[in-house]
């Protein structure tokens, strides 16, 4: 419970954030709140958690489970990208190069002028 010293506060933690987890899924049904507890329990234990680095259930297991959104395949994104779209891009990329460089050019020529009849001076 929570009111068990030795606990040292971790129920209070684990209670929040199963609370926390579970308020949007009921929308407002608390009656079937235990119908989702298992899901949320795995979805808790799936989560690399920030002090151990690890999920619970790597932990216990050895390896993080998959879900079913793990097994979906990704689409093939050349098929998406539209050719015209990816030219532009290619496009812009080179404009920005010839930005850089030209900005690096105008810098050498400032160094310079601001260098000449200057001299250096021997410490």
């Amino acid at each position: 419970t929570t009111f068990h010293p030795q606990t040292d506060g971790q129920t209070k933690v684990l209670n929040r954030s199963l609370s926390t987890m579970l308020r949007p899924v009921l929308k407002g049904n608390h009656k079937s709140w235990d119908e989702y507890l298992p899901h949320i329990e795995f979805s808790y234990n799936r989560v690399v958690h920030k002090n151990t680095k690890i999920s619970p259930f790597e932990v216990f297991y050895g390896f993080n489970p998959l879900t079913p959104l793990d097994l979906i395949p990704l689409p093939d994104s050349s098929h998406y990208f539209h050719k015209e779209g990816v030219s532009r891009a290619d496009f812009v990329k080179k404009i920005h190069e010839k930005v850089k460089t030209h900005i690096q050019q105008k810098n050498e020529r400032t160094a310079l002028e601001r260098s000449k009849g200057k001299k250096d001076l021997i410490f």
